[in-house]
């Protein structure tokens, strides 16, 4: 029982920001909170704890809701100074995806650049992701951008302490401006990824 309400007011915390994200991204006003939530259950098989669930409260929000594509606002809430705010691509399992993105950046890496280094973002985030030791094959080890070429995820993360989950108002308001500044990340990754289908399962 107490999962259960554990669960229902996360998702009441979560119907929130995608109202005010909306305010500035209006693509992702049509979500229901609850379709941009993580199951908590644990797939215990796949790695060494056993435990039937996830005691991480997880939602994406974005135009396709709890997708990985197109990338959106990631939240996690979880005990242990754990939880952290996200936005951008954190998986490199869609090859497509990776190639898109590269290629993208490749042809545009003047836009990309003042977005990763306007004063603002750099406050606050760096760009984040599994990479490999060089440019692949293909691309310019000169590119301007090269160090991002290497990369197979382009994500943002910040830190959520939990005394900042205290007071939710204040929690949200700050989650909600934060996303605001991870927003043109956000939008060149999913220009990057314009035409991108997610594999069938």
């Amino acid at each position: 029982m107490e999962s259960e309400a554990a669960c229902t007011q996360f998702e009441e915390l979560v119907r929130t920001p995608i109202f005010r994200i909306g305010e500035f991204d209006s693509a992702i006003l049509h979500n229901q909170a609850e379709d941009c939530i993580f199951k908590l259950v644990r797939y215990p098989r796949f790695g060494p704890d056993r435990s039937p669930f996830n005691p991480s409260f997880r939602a994406h929000i974005s135009v396709q809701g709890k997708r990985p594509v197109p990338v959106g606002y990631y939240l996690m809430i979880r005990p242990g100074g754990q939880s952290f705010l996200r936005g951008g691509l954190s998986t490199n399992m869609f090859r497509d995806a990776t190639v898109m993105i590269r290629d993208y950046i490749a042809e545009h890496g003047d836009e990309f650049g003042e977005i990763i280094h306007s004063p603002e973002f750099l406050k606050y985030f760096a760009v984040q992701g599994t990479a490999l030791k060089n440019v692949p094959a293909g691309y310019d080890k000169e590119h301007p951008q090269a160090e991002y070429l290497k990369f197979k995820s382009w994500y943002l993360k910040y830190p959520v302490a939990d005394e900042a989950l205290n007071d939710s108002e204040v929690f949200i308001e700050e989650t909600v401006r934060l996303f605001r500044i991870m927003k043109p990340f956000n939008d060149y990754l999913n220009k990057a990824l314009d035409g991108f289908q997610m594999p069938a399962r």
